[in-house]
């Protein structure tokens, strides 16, 4: 391995590079360029020593004679890419002199990067760790993601109301970093139908699309930390493979002569099409198999080209599948082995069933992915003819296994009986990978306990776990350089490459001196959110407070309704309670909410409106702040996590799978108030009981609540607190001259029934963060408590979490470039 440090940098002919793209790729003079255009001139430069070394590992000869991993994700939240692949390059510092010798900061031309809108929240955010992990350790990998032109949504706030705007990420003029491979593009079908005919005397199938249209690659580079490998991430856009009628626009008709440019264009527009419409549904449909069968056609190209026979593809080839999205990806493997190969069934199952695997990233019954069997019949009739034959093949199995039980094959049919038929994509799954992994210990016990009981005894070994794990690159030596360079100064520069030598800073805990600088560091990262708050929201800010931080998705299950109420109690015990005394506290949100969640939005309105009113109180002496940080991305993450005191990780048990954010907090060195869910419990075992706060009921409390009955009445009248703090939500409080605004939250607490138990862990809830108040007046003692959170999460860097899947499910070899 050959770290790029000690290849030979010309700062010279990189300013040149610059200056070059600046005027013949932007038309910008050395004088009027702003730092926009000076941002993509640099990025433009630095491609291309990546886009180099991108394709000498593509062709590098060791690489196509060792077997790889394709990861399928319709998500990557890979963050902005300038200033973790200078950290990988190892040219921070001379890309840094380099541009300042032509008159630019680097920290202002890197605040100029647009984050690549390709992800919805810790999914995509895992893909973007995994790709980095794999690229930094230098296992063959490539990433095959959707080119979204608008990615989710931009996130804003018109009075306390989510807004959604295009997120138009790649901007006019393009990204700097991807490169386009339009000698890699696929051709894909859908509708259309299936004939049969004969060959050599046998029967013969075969898939006749109705509507066809161009795969176009674009290629990211991830960079390998400190080696030469850089590993594509590659997304596909759809486009129409005729764009325009000229001889339609000729006769005036000039919609028509775009149609096919509409409708394919349609395809890779956003991240996850609303679907709670037919048209919607059909599009994420369409989204799911464009981006399956791109991916399948291009690694069925790279395995071929590299001489290797389709018989040995799972010799060469994994194929993960990252949670169902992508599952339509196994019959069209079987597809093309069948129909376009010319294989017998019982061959194509052979490989096909040996290449792929799943990771499970839900116990969610809304969340696990169903489509309607007509659905599929119409958009794919030949899928549907292939997954009928899986089933029935499987049923089979199933039968012999328990005879005569036809409760189990209900249950494990990949098509599900009712008025509508539909087809299971978890099971679908299941029964065509080799292996099956949730994200954490107890979430993986979970899914083989009331997810998948009968698969695991169905398929002994195939359910596995892996704990997921987050890049130390980006989450602590890039977004948190202050404490990096106290940790390299205590323990030595290796250990972002190898996150478990965090424990070395361990036996500096109770050292009074090194406390004093790690906390010097936390409040200067406290102070740079303060000032992004400042500048951006106009609200004022104490960097003493508590930095109270719960940054997420908005979704009920992680409860950002149960830390409002906790919020609604401590603004009622300073009105109402003369003796009642807290540490300043600033609570942060950070969140969207998927545009047709109706709940999730008023939960969002109800926490701006109170925040208008507590920021604005003169009678609570600014001890709390809310403040809900306006369109969450990567970038925001970078400046929020480093400044957290305490990390908000409070789902009700038994409903998270993982939580990376948990795990980045964690590791700089926030202190987690959280229930027994998802890696909280695994943090615990790391950090040990005196260095985290948990709260409320485990699953098996959540089990037994639900099944006596559970009823949120019982717990609103018998707590005082509780329901002053519920009340403040009737009247006009927070919405003045407008009583009942807030009604919303407030009804599905008691009404809706609290389906999250908020109510239940509340009087829980307020004792954890009682006992952090008062851990917080204790400064040595707090100090102690973050330095070993930092020191002792080196467990959940995604490298380890690579090394389980390489050596447990994928079995590849590193190949040092």
């Amino acid at each position: 391995m050959k770290p790029i440090q000690q290849k030979q940098f010309d700062k010279v002919s990189f300013q040149e590079s610059v200056k070059k793209h600046l005027s013949a790729t932007y038309a910008h003079t050395l004088e009027n360029a702003d730092s926009r255009a000076w941002y993509l001139a640099m990025g433009r430069a630095l491609a291309e020593l990546t886009t180099f070394d991108l394709l000498a590992t593509e062709t590098d000869k060791k690489i196509l004679q060792a077997k790889s991993v394709n990861y399928l994700s319709l998500e990557f939240l890979i963050g902005r890419l300038t200033g973790n692949n200078l950290i990988s390059l190892g040219l921070y510092e001379q890309i840094t002199e380099a541009m300042a010798e032509l008159g630019q900061n680097l920290t202002d031309l890197l605040e100029e990067e647009r984050d690549p809108s390709l992800g919805n929240g810790g999914l995509g955010r895992l893909a973007a760790c995994f790709m980095d992990s794999l690229a930094a350790q230098e296992f063959p990998t490539v990433g095959y993601g959707l080119h979204y032109e608008y990615g989710l949504f931009k996130q804003s706030f018109e009075n306390g109301r989510q807004k959604e705007a295009p997120d138009a990420w790649c901007g006019v003029e393009g990204y700097p970093w991807e490169v386009a491979r339009p000698d890699l593009a696929q051709q894909i079908g859908f509708y259309g139908h299936v004939e049969a005919y004969q060959e050599n005397g046998k029967e013969k199938r075969r898939w006749v699309p109705g509507m066809h249209v161009k795969a176009m690659p674009w290629d990211l580079p991830i960079v390998g930390y400190e080696s030469d490998t850089v590993y594509p991430l590659r997304l596909w856009e759809c486009q129409a493979i005729a764009p325009f009628s000229l001889e339609s626009f000729n006769n005036g008709n000039y919609f028509e002569a775009q149609h096919a440019l509409i409708d394919a264009g349609n395809i890779t527009k956003v991240l996850y099409p609303n679907d709670n419409h037919e048209k919607g549904k059909t599009l994420r449909l369409m989204q799911q198999y464009f981006h399956s069968a791109a991916s399948v056609r291009d690694i069925l190209r790279r395995h071929e080209a590299a001489g290797h026979a389709l018989a040995d593809l799972a010799k060469f080839e994994t194929i993960q599948l990252n949670d169902t999205h992508p599952t339509i990806a196994i019959p069209e493997l079987m597809r093309i082995l069948i129909d376009e190969k010319g294989l017998t069934w019982d061959e194509a199952w052979a490989i096909s069933s040996k290449t792929f695997a799943y990771t499970n990233h839900t116990l969610l019954p809304e969340a696990l992915e169903t489509w309607s069997e007509s659905l599929i019949q119409h958009l794919l009739p030949r899928h549907m003819e292939i997954i009928y034959e899986i089933n029935h093949r499987f049923l089979q199995e199933v039968r012999a296994k328990w005879p005569g039980d036809v409760a189990k094959q209900q249950k494990l049919s990949i098509i599900q009986e009712g008025f509508h038929r539909m087809v299971r994509m978890a099971n679908l799954c299941v029964i065509g990978s080799y292996a099956v992994n949730g994200v954490a210990a107890l979430h993986s016990e979970l899914v083989k306990r009331d997810l998948f009981p009968e698969f695991n005894e169905l398929y002994p070994t195939r359910l596995q776990n892996v704990t997921n794990g987050v890049t130390p690159r980006r989450w602590l030596k890039f977004c948190n350089p202050g404490l990096s360079a106290l940790i390299s100064e205590k323990i030595g520069t290796e250990w972002p490459a190898h996150l478990e030598q965090l424990e070395g800073i361990a036996k500096f805990a109770d050292d009074a001196k090194f406390q004093k600088q790690y906390m010097a560091v936390k409040k200067a990262n406290k102070e740079r959110l303060a000032k992004w708050v400042k500048e951006n929201m106009g609200i004022e800010l104490d960097t003493n407070a508590i930095f109270d931080v719960q940054i997420k998705r908005l979704h009920e299950y992680k409860r950002q309704h149960l830390n409002m109420l906790h919020i609604l109690s401590l603004y009622h015990r300073l009105l109402n309670d003369a003796n009642f005394d807290m540490a300043p506290r600033v609570v942060f949100f950070a969140a969207k909410a998927a545009p047709g969640y109706h709940l999730a939005k008023e939960i969002i309105f109800a926490i701006n409106k109170i925040a208008e009113k507590v920021n604005n109180d003169p009678r609570i002496g600014n001890k709390l702040k809310v403040v809900f940080i306006p369109d969450y991305r990567v970038s925001m993450a970078e400046i929020i996590i480093p400044a957290a005191d305490v990390s908000e990780q409070i789902s009700t048990a038994g409903k998270e799978a993982s939580g990376t954010g948990n795990m980045k907090m964690a590791l700089n060195g926030a202190l987690t108030i959280g229930t027994m869910d998802g890696a909280n419990v695994e943090i615990r075992e790391e950090v040990g009981d005196d260095n985290i706060y948990i709260f409320g009921l485990e699953v098996d409390g959540v089990e037994a609540l639900k099944a006596k009955g559970y009823n949120p009445f019982d717990y609103y009248h018998a707590d005082p607190l509780l329901k002053a703090s519920m009340d403040l939500l009737l009247g006009e409080e927070f919405t003045q001259g407008q009583p009942g605004l807030l009604r919303a939250t407030y009804d599905s607490l008691l009404d809706g029934g609290d389906p999250y138990l908020c109510l239940a862990d509340f009087a829980s809830y307020v004792q954890a963060h009682e006992a952090m108040d008062k851990q917080y007046r204790d400064p040595a003692g707090w100090a102690k408590k973050a330095i070993l959170n930092t020191a002792l999460v080196g467990k959940f860097s995604s490298d380890r979490s690579i090394r389980d899947y390489v050596n447990n499910i994928w079995k590849l070899e590193a190949v040092h470039r």
